[in-house]
Formats: C-alpha cells, structure tokens, sequence
C-alpha cells in the first residue's frame, strides 16, 4: 500500500513539473511582442494631425490656414506611443526606401538602388529574422521590389514574410477588378460601369486581408506589414472621402512664389537625367483638386488604421503589439514648384514615423533627433528583443524608443542619397547638408528657415557647421561606400 502511494505521489509530482515547464514555455511564447507596420507610398507628413500639432502654423498649413486632414486614428498611435520628428527615407524613391527597410542596408547594398530592381535574395531582412523566430510573417500590399509589373501576385522570393499571398508587384490604379482567380487595376471610370461585387477599393482590399490573416493568427506571435499604394497619384479618393475637402479654400505654398522659384538649385529644378516615373519636373500649375483628392485619400487611410487599431482592441491584443505608421518618401504637393519625389527637401524626403508599444515606449514621446529607414531593421529587432547576427549598416536606435525619457534631442549626423550619386544629403535634427555634382553645396537651417529658401554653406557664421556635417557625411559615403560624389571635390572646407 506504502508502495503505491509513494508511486502515485511520484507520478503526480512528475505531471505537476511537466504541466509548469509546459507553462514556462508557453508563457514565453506569448511575452513574444508582436509587430503590425502599416506603411503608405508618397505620403506627406503634414497631412497627419500628430505631426501638425507640433508644428508652427506656418508649417503645419502650408496650404492656407486650417486646410488639412484630421487623423485621429494615426494620432492615437502617437500619443500612447512615439512620434519622430526627422525621421528620413534612405532614397527619397519607392524602391530604394522600401529595400532599406526591409533589410537594414543603404541602397546601394540592397540590389534595389532605384525603382523596377529586385531586391537581393542573399541578405537577411528583419521578416526572415522574425520568421526564424517562430514568428508568423505576412506581407500586404504593394511591395515594388520586384519589378515594374503592376497589380500581380505571386511573387516567388518572399524576403522572409511566409505569407505573401497579397503580395503586389506594384500599381497605383484605385480599384481592383476581381473576377474569379483574376485581378486587374481599373480607375474609377472604369470601375462605374461593373458590377458592385466585383469591384473594391485597393486600400480596402488591403486592409481586410490584412485582418484575415490577424484573426488567424492572433493566438501566436505574428507579424505583418500592410503596404496601403496611397495616397499616391492619380490622386483619386473613393466616395465619401472625394468630397469631403471640396469647400476647402486651398493656396498655392509660398515656396511657389516665383521669387523664391527662381533662386532655387539645380537639383531642385529637375529630376536628373533619368527622372522616375511620377516624378514631375521643371514648373508646375497649382492644382487645388488634386490636394483635396490627396486629403481625402489620407483621411481613408486613418479610417483603415482606426479598424486594424479596433482588431486589436477587441482581441486584447493592445499590450503586446507594437504598431507603427510609416512611409517610404514624402511628396511635395507644390512646395517649391514642383510634385511628388526625388529632392532632398523635407515634404519629399522626411517621413512620418509613429509607433507604440505599450509600458516599453513611454506615451507621448516626441524623438527630435535624425534617423532614416536604414536603421529601422535593428532598431525594431532590439526593441523586439530579438537576437540576430545580420550585418545591418544601420544603427539601433532603440534605446531613444524604450528609455524613460519623455523627449529624446540629439545632433545625430546621418545621411540620404538619390540614385546612387546624383546628389546625396547629410542630416542632423535642424541642419541639412546637399551636395550635388554640378551645383554648389547647400546647407539648411530648418529652424531659422524650416522653408528651405536660403543656403548658409558659405556664411562665416555657419563654417564650422558645414564643416563638421561635410566630414562626417563623407566618412559615412567611405563606410558604407555610397557611389557617386568622392571626398576631393573642390568645395570641401578646409
């Protein structure tokens, strides 16, 4: 009898350690912090409310006093999270950017230095990092890092996101035609003459496949990235969001006041010798509607955001989800005479950059100090807790993202380029450095003149500043051997 209680007692024992070790496991599993990024194409980062309220009124309505979007669903990231103030696309394109997120590297490393390339497929990238991790990793949206093929799927190297079924090549149209197995992009001419269930909104496809594949995998750590193709040209905002700027009396930017125009740089005037596409050049006739059709396309994307938000509130999946908003460039909407991409001012190559993760990042953080998308790779891992032995080319910046301070201010020098050496830019959080092949250099003070109307490189007052950001943008070029300008050009300070 002795025995076989002893033999029970054991047996008991053994479960009991078994079930504890089993929650050890799972518990570790599920401190597994998963990661949401909805990323948007040629998106101007004073179209988002958070980034206007910390903004001068000058700055924040460029367009007219009181003639912006309201974002509340973008905002809340920000105010339970953080907001970066310079944060900077690594190529004020969609392809080079796109390849510096994903993989940590400056353009010219990725295989993808300008639009229609492939990226490289013998890197890592932070997904194929995730995925090693346990992590369930999908892809949605346009992706623009394998060709100029547009609204096609089937992508055959993944970059690490295992589930890349709504993965597109890329495309811009607003409405997709679905019949069966086959899509097709179609304008909204076209979509008006087709039946209503076979017609849906390229943001709303998007955002609904994106919480398909949340529902299912909301029990094990996860994480995705929405790619949303707006609000790029054609600049067409779907009913209601087409009309709901319609009164707005909008205004032409003072940077297009033709004394300013006629000022400005060589590389500001055109887009270099092989100009991208949707890239527009030279003058440009001020188009009220075409930005009341962007406002309403930005106003679409926070509504899409505010139903991803909602998921994972009712899922209660708040706490261990960091979610962030970005981009990957800007679009001048005007400023300066000109549209889109491709320069080195702020409205094309800054970026919005919000993320929260809740009790990690403190609420209300503001991050006054320069970044670009190449440190996004080991930055999100470190701030994930991830351990990865990639040889990313960016910094970890994640501890400005996790400490207790509620406002981070640094003279960080970092550095942009375009299309591997037409120009290329260092940058701190309020001095930007241009310096191109045919055109002297430029430096900005965006305090003084957050405008980008007048070049103090060679005001005495400014020496030592242009020095100091000159030196350290080519020792960056050296390291991370960007192509194009070299350290002997005549200009150099001595």
């Amino acid at each position: 009898m002795k025995t076989k209680v002893l033999y029970l007692i054991a047996i008991s024992c053994l479960l009991l350690n078994t079930s504890c070790v089993a929650q050890k496991k799972s518990d570790k599993t599920a401190k597994k912090p998963n990661l949401v990024i909805i990323h948007t194409d040629e998106h101007n980062f004073r179209t988002l409310s958070c980034y206007q309220k910390i903004m001068s009124e000058d700055q924040a309505f460029v367009w007219g006093k009181g003639n912006n979007v309201n974002t509340p669903n973008i905002d809340k990231i920000a105010t339970e999270g953080a907001i970066c103030t310079s944060y900077y696309a690594s190529s004020p394109v969609c392809t080079p950017s796109r390849a510096s997120l994903v993989t940590g590297l400056h353009p010219q490393a990725t295989g993808a230095p300008k639009n229609g390339m492939h990226i490289r497929e013998d890197i890592p990238t932070f997904a194929t990092i995730l995925r090693d991790e346990g992590y369930s990793t999908s892809y949605v949206g346009k992706w623009h890092l394998a060709g100029h093929e547009k609204y096609t799927f089937g992508i055959e190297y993944k970059a690490g996101f295992d589930d890349n079924r709504y993965m597109m090549r890329g495309g811009h149209a607003p409405y997709f035609h679905i019949k069966g197995e086959k899509f097709k992009g179609i304008n909204d001419k076209v979509a008006a003459k087709l039946p209503k269930e076979e017609i849906i909104h390229a943001t709303d496809f998007f955002t609904d496949k994106t919480l398909e594949i949340l529902e299912r995998d909301k029990n094990k750590p996860f994480a995705l990235m929405l790619s949303i193709p707006d609000p790029h040209t054609p600049d067409y905002a779907k009913p209601p969001y087409n009309t709901m700027y319609a009164d707005m009396d909008i205004q032409e930017p003072l940077t297009m006041d033709p004394k300013y125009t006629a000022i400005k740089p060589a590389w500001a005037k055109s887009g270099g010798s092989k100009p991208d596409s949707n890239e527009a050049v030279g003058k440009q006739a001020f188009d009220s509607k075409a930005l009341q059709q962007y406002f309403g396309m930005v106003k679409h994307i926070d509504d899409s955001v505010g139903r991803i938000l909602k998921f994972l509130e009712d899922n209660d999946l708040v706490e261990n989800t960091i979610i962030i908003f970005t981009s990957d460039h800007g679009d001048m909407f005007f400023e300066h005479n000109r549209r889109n991409k491709g320069v080195p001012y702020e409205a094309s190559a800054k970026i919005p950059f919000v993320i929260r993760y809740p009790n990690k990042i403190k609420a209300g953080k503001v991050l006054n100090t320069a970044y670009t998308n190449v440190d996004f790779a080991p930055t999100i891992l470190n701030i994930m807790g991830v351990n990865y032995s990639a040889n990313f080319q960016g910094t970890d910046t994640s501890e400005d993202f996790l400490n207790s301070k509620k406002e981070i201010t640094s003279d960080r020098i970092t550095y942009f380029a375009k299309n591997g050496g037409w120009w290329v830019s260092a940058v701190s959080d309020r001095y930007k450095l241009v310096l191109d092949k045919k055109e002297m250099p430029y430096l900005f003070d965006l305090e003084k003149d957050p405008n980008e109307l007048i070049n103090f490189y060679n005001n005495p007052q400014y020496k030592e500043i242009a020095s100091k950001m000159q030196k350290e943008l080519f020792l960056q070029m050296k390291k991370f051997k960007e192509p194009g300008l070299t350290s002997n050009r005549p200009y150099i300070i001595k």
